[in-house]
């Protein structure tokens, strides 16, 4: 074979010949014969040379030309052999074929060319493939190195440069250098080589610079100059500038330029920076809207090209956009693409002009059909498929399948066919700019996010070798220096210019698409390229671009011009029309909005004013969806614009009308106001899955790391307060998204909870305090959720290990107390509740929060608030007293107490002071405990009080912790007995004594100091005030229908039983606790303080009050002892000896359970005074607090029975009980104090026992005081008077001489109650009626009471018979000689004596009268002795009087009196004269004259009767006493004539007497004559008839008297005017009268006696 090749030339030479004969058969068989050589390779160089010399010259003569292209093909194909000039020959060879005129040829030529360049090109690649081992290429830089050096290149590129120089040279219509004898050229096909040779063969232009050169210096000019055209020509002008020698049509060129550019850019980028950016910026402007509409399609298609390739767009972002002078392509690419879609919208083109009437027609009628069949404004019913598409503003494109997702198929720009520009179909050029644009989106983002994941990885790798704390990205750049480090940076930078570039455009873009899409695909893949586009901004930390995207993901997931300030949506709400579907408010839709959405919900917008409704449809859904999507996904890099994605959110649920439910996920509901919301089917089924998204999202917060945690819930808390300031000001239903959404939050973060825990529950606590009741709730709801899972989440450490969280998780329970809204109260209270319930036994350091929330608790607060709190008490110290720290029970007794002080409702108030009864019996019972327990705590608090150098604050504080904490509780019940609620007080009361009763021995002995002065003193004090400032108001009733007791209706009398209540506990303990509080130093002090007190009770003006105070005196001086026995102690321990005594059972009041203490009095008190137990009295030995005693007890007796100065109808008077109890203290104090009562204290006393007796009773009372007016009966109080003094005249009898003159005053003292009998004692100035008037039957319960004065009669007549027993006991008494008591009685007793039958009672004068004849008969012998000191001389005209006053009474006696009665009294005063007869008359000598002349006057009346001149009917009755009269004139005459007359004036009183005697009986008959004779028939007056009966008995008894006495006696005068009565006796005969006829007949017998014969005229010496 070799030899055959070298000789070919010869071989060939036959052929080439017999081709010459232009003899088509010969030509055929040479060419095939040739083409077989060719193929076996036995072709030289020359002979190739010859054979195509041979192909020009039959191609020149059009023979064969299909043969001639297959034999250069074969000839070029088979091998290298063919070059240089020979190849340049055969090229031109092929092009000239390609112009002729035969079709077949044409395009046989066309391909053979084609393939011809692809094999010269191909020769060079393999060139290279052969010496590449040999020699090193060297490395294609971008040389500038001189077109014509083409020496350096080797055969076979040599010819491939020339070749590729020629066609830039033909396509630019310049002559060829090297395919010489070329005739002509289309640029078409010229650029078409030139596209293919690029396309195919890049690395021959990158390896060799002389390509590269070619490339930059002809092929861009090139192109350039060719595009001039198209970027002159605007729509319209169509005047071609293309200087190419035929005239082309320019979408054919145009579009091969394109691809030219196409492939420049995706090839050789790196090595036509420059170019390149020129070619961009053409691309760009081919999308003009002036551009044909073919143009602007097929630029779009290349862009699109460029787009799927994201390395290039990044390399056209660092080589432009990075640069600081350059035009920064990318964004423009981007921001083109953007105006062009925008542009497709706004100006239709003339195909969619035509669609546009039809299919918005179509819409119409749509709308109209769904209006009715209520399915979406696209269901027409008939299932008919609709066309995907965007619509805006009328403008209806629609959406062409026209790529595969990532790969850009072009139509136009393979289009190598067409000459006229083709038409394009409507929608082409936006479907595909839509590709451009999700391409492009895919592909950054995709290559960004691989190489960050790369980085990442590297630098977690670098950091956990270099063994770095783990830090984010950044940081870790700027500590790692290798060189990865650097490199990120730099990509770092590329990234973020990537992003910057062209997130404006894309978000224009693709928001107008999201607008206009109507396609769900569509809007699905929209919605992807914005999500994974503000991930990529949020993973690179680009806020600003990520939140705009996020933003248009949420303005699309809510209603068209839907206000959302987070959104700065500024669109002015259209003017809403709305008219009615089926009843339903729907909004008229705006031109812009899609009215080609299907609806699928109606709902409220969430507004402050919500104007009608607003709907959402199945794309607003879908964007919500996509949002949740990102916030699930992407939570960690969402950073602030949580804030927009959750408001968004925030609305949609609202307009979607779901509502919180328990932990804050959120279930579909009805919305409370408003036109209800309508949800479509379709929606429905969705709601359940977006309420779970929404859940889920909030779940899957517990992977974010703590900084984006702490950005979801800085947003929830701003949109929680936007919500807030909504729901100001009325009560609509609030937004509670945020609220409901922070809690499930809170909930799953609860492992780190300690981070986020106040900014979220100061946020819910400033919720909680929001005005609108719902909003509130939910606040409420939310915090204590959170506090109670909190503390049942099993923490690490747990929580009794962790107090510092503990009490952290408790704080805000204890803040929601600053808030006053009731329903949050109750809703902390129930979670204490639940807490106690669930964690009472653990909640260690968390009491004093809890309690604090109970306390925290107001009286303002109403009912249920309270019972709430209280129900929490109740459980604290029923179940958990025992489990809490002891320093918290003094929290416990303060809230307890303020329970005592709510006055909203009685019965809690009560129970809560059981309740503090049965914390301290828990005191008691676990006391020794509790006192360790809190000893060990005072220690420590004592250590830190030291070292911080300050004093230990806490109340009580000497006093030891455990004494402290009891009176603490004391001090508490001593509030309470200060309530203003009656109720309240006594329950109080009786639980303070009963507790100090029952426990007190637990105290320390100097902690009983503490307890007498600040709490029984001090509680002493304010019940004193309040006492006395209580409100003396009827109160009407007790609320209800409850009636009140007359006894307690005015807050007064309440009061009233208080102070009773006070101060009796107060006394019992001073009496009981004796032994315990007399060792202590101020007993007496205390003893005058409990002195005073009760003198202020004693002295009040109550009643009740008084007499109680009495009581208690009377218990501390233990008159009367209410110590049980079991409670003294046994045996008094003598001293150093402890005898083991039990404080008995005491037995507490509201306790059935007795106690026993182990260790004896004795041992206590040995522990308080250490060596020297004090000795236990029973008594008070002290003197001087007996006279503390006595001063109070006169003090209180001067005071209470002192009359009251001005007497208005409300005078106070002191009750009957109050003054007995009084005077019966007297004997029992007087024996402590009898040693040195003086005097003087017996008249203090004295004025007490008056003032006492002469108080007056109220007619109230006085049935059950006063014993009927009949029975003679003392009152107690009489009684007790008389006790007291009969007490002190015993103590004086056996008393020493200095005491006996104490005699006199009892004597006084006594008299002065005698002559009550008479006068009873004057109160004041107070009137009192006589008992029997007073109005005590009819009970009149307003007017004030009438006083009544007592019966004093039994008193007077029983202090006399005293008077008269100690009289005859001390008559010869030094004292009572000199003092005159005889004198004093016998005063006394003329009072009731002169008064007789006036006095009140008829037994007071003969009761008189029977003492003073006992007194005489043993005073006047006593008299007699002392005559002659003259310490009587008084007495003698005293006694003179009282006889007189008493036989002469001026009353008269009772109409009723009978005869035997009447002769009873005439027998008393015959006594009288008996007495005067033996005990007086006789001793005339020791009497003074005067006296004995009194005596006879009055003797010498009594027998005469004729004092008065006439006789009055008032002393008609005195003639009955004849046998007065008798004794009268017998004792006169016989004191008169039987003695002696020692003087002449005593015979001539007698005498004097007689003759008045006679002389007035002469009248008196005179007159009766003289008045019978006129009377005629007429009987005279009874009196005179009655009195000329006296005077006959009268004359009769005289006649008698005389004639008893001696003759010697008698005077001579007197019988003669005894005898001169005859005549006119004799006259009285006549009288009618048969009484008179009688008394006459008696006075007329005894003259028989004077019937003597006469005698002589002289007798006695008197004529």
């Amino acid at each position: 074979m070799p030899a055959l090749k070298e000789n070919s030339s010869e071989v060939v030479q036959p052929f080439l010949m017999g081709c010459g004969t232009k003899e088509p058969k010969i030509t055929q068989l040479c060419l095939a014969a040739i083409q077989r050589l060719m193929s076996h390779e036995v072709v030289s160089e020359a002979a190739a040379g010859n054979i195509i010399n041979m192909l020009w010259q039959l191609m020149e003569n059009s023979l064969e030309e299909l043969k001639l292209l297959q034999t250069v093909l074969v000839l070029l194909t088979t091998n290298t052999v063919v070059h240089d000039e020979a190849l340049s020959k055969a090229i031109v060879l092929c092009f000239r074929l390609h112009f002729t005129k035969d079709n077949i040829t044409n395009n046989t030529a066309a391909a053979t060319v084609r393939q011809v360049v692809t094999v010269v090109f191909e020769r060079v690649v393999a060139e290279d493939e052969r010496y590449k081992d040999t020699i090193d290429q060297p490395v294609a830089v971008q040389g500038n190195s001189n077109r014509r050096s083409v020496s350096t290149l080797k055969p076979c590129a040599k010819d491939a440069y020339m070749l590729f120089q020629d066609l830039c040279q033909l396509v630019n219509a310049d002559a060829p250098y090297w395919l010489v004898g070329m005739t002509e050229m289309t640029r078409t096909f010229g650029l078409e080589l030139l596209e293919s040779v690029l396309n195919d063969f890049p690395q021959v232009f990158l390896q060799h610079q002389e390509f590269s050169f070619l490339l930059k210096e002809r092929v861009c000019p090139l192109v350039i100059k060719l595009f001039s055209p198209n970027i002159k020509f605007r729509q319209g002008s169509s005047t071609s500038s293309s200087p190419a020698p035929v005239e082309k049509p320019y979408f054919p060129i145009c579009m091969r330029l394109l691809r030219v550019v196409s492939v420049l850019i995706k090839q050789f980028y790196s090595l036509l920076v420059t170019e390149c950016e020129i070619f961009l910026s053409l691309l760009v402007k081919f999308l003009d809207a002036d551009k044909p509409q073919w143009l602007r399609a097929v630029a779009v298609e290349s862009i699109h090209r460029l787009c799927v390739q994201p390395q290039l767009l990044r390399s056209f972002c660092q080589s432009y956009d990075m640069k600081q002078h350059s035009t920064k392509v990318f964004r423009d690419i981007v921001n083109a693409l953007g105006s062009f879609i925008q542009s497709l919208f706004l100006v239709p083109s003339t195909g969619n002009a035509s669609a546009t009437p039809n299919q918005t027609g179509s819409n119409a009628s749509g709308n109209t059909g769904s209006a009715q069949t209520n399915q979406g404004v696209l269901g027409m019913g008939g299932g008919a498929t609709v066309l995907p598409a965007f619509e805006y503003r009328g403008t209806w494109i629609p959406i062409l399948n026209v790529t595969v997702q990532g790969s850009a198929k072009a139509t136009y720009l393979e289009m190598l066919d067409k000459v006229e520009p083709p038409t394009i179909p409507e929608g082409y050029a936006m479907s595909v700019a839509f590709h451009c644009l999700l391409d492009l989106v895919r592909g950054i983002t995709t290559m960004i996010e691989g190489e960050l994941g790369e980085a990442e990885t590297v630098s977690q790798t670098t950091t956990d070798t270099t063994s770095l704390p783990a830090q984010s990205s950044e940081q870790q750049d700027l500590q790692s220096v290798s060189d990865q480090s650097e490199k990120e940076l730099v990509s770092r930078a590329v990234w973020e210019e990537m992003v910057n570039a062209c997130w404006c455009g894309l978000l224009a873009a693709l928001s107008l698409l999201l607008d206009a899409s109507t396609d769900e695909a569509a809007t699905e893949n929209i919605l992807k390229a914005e999500l994974t586009m503000a991930a990529l901004c949020g993973r690179l930390g680009l806020v600003t671009s990520r939140d705009a995207f996020i933003t248009a993901i949420c303005k699309g997931s809510l209603p068209p011009h839907y206000a959302l300030t987070v959104l700065n949506s500024t669109t002015a709400a259209l003017s809403s029309k709305s008219y009615s579907i089926q009843g339903q408010n729907v909004q008229m839709i705006s031109p812009s909005s899609e009215s080609h959405q299907q609806v699928v919900a109606v709902g409220q917008p969430l507004a402050l004013q919500p104007q009608g409704t607003v709907m959402l449809t199945s794309k607003n859904i879908q964007c919500m969806r996509t949002l949740l999507n990102l916030a699930h996904c992407h939570g960690a890099v969402l950073g602030t614009s949580w804030q927009l994605v959750l408001a968004t959110l925030q609305h949609l649920v609202w307009i979607l009308g779901l509502k919180p439910g328990v932990g804050g996920a959120l279930k579909p509901g009805r919305a409370v106001e408003g036109p209800s919301t309508v949800l479509t089917t379709a929606v429905m089924t969705d709601l359940p899955v977006i309420s779970n998204i929404l859940s889920r999202l909030f779940e899957s917060s517990q992977y974010l790391d703590d900084v984006s945690l702490h950005h979801l819930i800085n947003a929830l808390c701003s949109l929680s307060l936007e919500a807030m300031d909504m729901a100001y000001g009325n009560n609509k239903e609030p937004s509670l998204f945020a609220v409901a959404k922070l809690l499930e939050t809170g909930l799953v973060n609860m492992h780190r909870i300690e981070i986020l825990w106040r900014p979220l529950t100061g946020h819910l606590l400033e919720v909680c305090q929001h005005p609108n009741s719902r909003m509130r709730e939910w606040g409420a709801e939310a915090l204590t959720s959170l506090i109670k899972a909190g503390l049942t989440f099993s923490h690490d450490p747990p929580l009794s290990q962790n107090q510092r969280l503990q009490l952290l998780l408790l704080n805000p329970l204890k803040e929601l107390s600053n808030i006053s809204h009731p329903d949050i109260r109750i809703k902390q209270l129930e979670c204490v509740l639940q807490i106690l319930q669930s964690q009472g036994d653990s909640l260690g350091p968390g009491w004093p929060l809890v309690l604090g929330v109970m306390g925290a608790i107001r009286s303002d607060q109403g009912e249920s608030l309270i019972r709430t709190a209280f129900q929490c008490l109740q459980l604290v110290v029923t179940d958990f007293l025992p489990t809490m720290p002891c320093t918290c029970l003094q929290i416990v007794v303060e809230v307890a107490g303020s329970f005592g002080l709510h006055n909203q409702e009685l019965n809690i108030s009560l129970t809560s002071i059981g309740l503090l009864w049965n914390i301290s019996d828990y005191f008691f019972q676990r006391g020794e405990i509790i006192e360790k327990e809190l000893n060990k705590e005072e220690a420590v608090l004592q250590k830190q009080a030291e070292e911080k150098g300050v004093m230990l604050n806490r109340p009580f504080h000497p006093a030891p912790p455990f004494d402290c904490l009891w009176l603490c509780l004391y001090a508490k019940l001593g509030e309470l007995c200060v309530d203003p609620r009656p109720a309240v007080r006594k329950s109080a009361g009786q639980t303070l004594f009963s507790t100090i009763g029952a426990h007190g021995t637990l105290l320390q002995h100097s902690t009983w100091h503490t307890v007498i002065w600040k709490v029984l003193f001090h509680l002493l004090d304010r019940v004193r005030e309040s006492s006395t400032t209580a409100d003396k108001e009827k109160i009407e009733s007790g609320g209800g229908n409850i009636l009140i007791h007359h006894s307690r209706d005015t807050a007064e009398k309440q009061w009233a039983e208080t102070w009773v209540l006070t101060l009796a506990g107060v006394a019992r303990i001073f009496n009981t606790r004796r032994y315990l509080l007399q060792p202590l130093g101020d007993f007496s002090q205390a003893w005058d303080v409990l002195l005073d007190h009760i003198q202020s009770a004693a002295l009040s003006k109550n009643n009740e009050v008084s007499l109680a105070a009495l009581k208690s005196f009377q218990e501390i001086l233990q008159i009367v002892s209410p110590v049980r026995e079991s409670e003294k102690p046994d045996t008094p321990p003598a001293i150093n000896v402890s005898v083991p005594v039990v404080v008995g059972t005491t037995t507490a009041t509201s306790l059935g359970r007795s106690f026993m203490r182990t260790d004896s009095i004795g041992e206590r008190l040995g522990r308080y005074n250490g060596s020297e137990p004090p000795v236990i009295t029973d008594e008070i030995e002290d003197l001087n607090l007996w006279w503390a005693a006595w001063n109070s007890w006169y003090r209180i007796g001067s005071e209470s029975t002192r009359p009251p100065i001005t007497c208005d109808k409300l005078t106070f008077i002191p009750s009957q009980p109050f003054l007995t109890a009084l005077i019966q203290i007297f004997p029992a104090l007087y024996q402590h104090i009898k040693t040195g009562f003086s005097m003087d204290d017996l008249q203090k006393l004295g004025v007490i026992l008056h003032g006492a007796v002469s108080v007056p009773i109220s007619s109230d009372a006085s049935p059950f005081i006063l014993p009927s007016y009949t029975e003679a009966v003392l009152t107690s109080l009489q009684e007790a008077v008389l006790t007291a003094l009969d007490v002190l005249q015993k103590a004086i009898c056996v008393g020493s001489e200095s005491m006996q003159i104490m005699y006199p005053a009892i004597f006084d003292q006594l008299l002065a109650f005698v002559e009550f009998s008479c006068k009873p004692p004057q109160y004041g100035q107070l009137e009192t009626k006589h008992i029997a008037n007073a109005k005590y039957n009819q009970i009149q319960l307003f007017a004030p009471a009438e006083w009544v004065a007592l019966n004093y009669v039994p008193f007077a007549e029983r202090s006399l018979e005293v008077v008269v027993d100690l009289y005859q006991k001390t008559a010869c008494h030094k004292a009572v000689v000199t003092e005159k008591v005889l004198q004093n009685i016998i005063k006394m007793l003329r009072i009731p004596l002169s008064l007789k039958y006036s006095c009140p009672s008829e037994s007071t004068w003969k009761l008189a009268v029977s003492s003073l004849l006992k007194v005489l008969s043993i005073g006047l012998p006593v008299a007699r002795q002392h005559a002659s000191s003259g310490k009587f001389d008084s007495m003698w005209p005293e006694l003179a009087n009282t006889f007189e006053d008493f036989l002469f009474t001026k009353s008269t006696p009772p109409d009723n009196l009978s005869i035997q009665e009447f002769q009873k009294n005439e027998s008393i005063d015959v006594e009288v004269v008996q007495l005067i007869s033996t005990e007086i008359l006789p001793y005339a000598n020791f009497i003074p004259k005067e006296f004995v002349g009194q005596i006879m006057t009055m003797l010498n009346k009594g027998s005469i009767h004729s004092q008065s001149s006439s006789f009055t009917e008032a002393e008609i009755d005195i003639r009955m006493r004849e046998e007065f009269s008798k004794v009268c004139f017998e004792t006169l005459l016989q004191f008169s004539f039987s003695n002696k007359v020692t003087s002449p004036q005593e015979g001539y009183i007698s005498r004097m007497a007689l003759s008045v005697l006679l002389k007035r009986s002469q009248d008196v008959l005179h007159r009766y004559i003289e008045d019978e004779r006129l009377s005629g028939k007429c009987p005279l007056p009874r009196q005179q008839v009655t009195e000329i009966i006296f005077v006959l008995k009268a004359v009769s008894t005289l006649i008698d008297s005389l004639k008893k006495t001696q003759p010697e006696n008698v005077d001579a005068n007197t019988w003669a005017q005894v005898i001169a009565l005859y005549p006119t006796l004799v006259e009285c005969i006549t009288c009618s009268s048969s009484e008179v006829c009688s008394a006459l007949k008696e006075a007329l017998v005894p003259f028989k006696d004077f019937m003597h014969p006469p005698a002589s005229k002289v007798q006695n010496g008197e004529s």
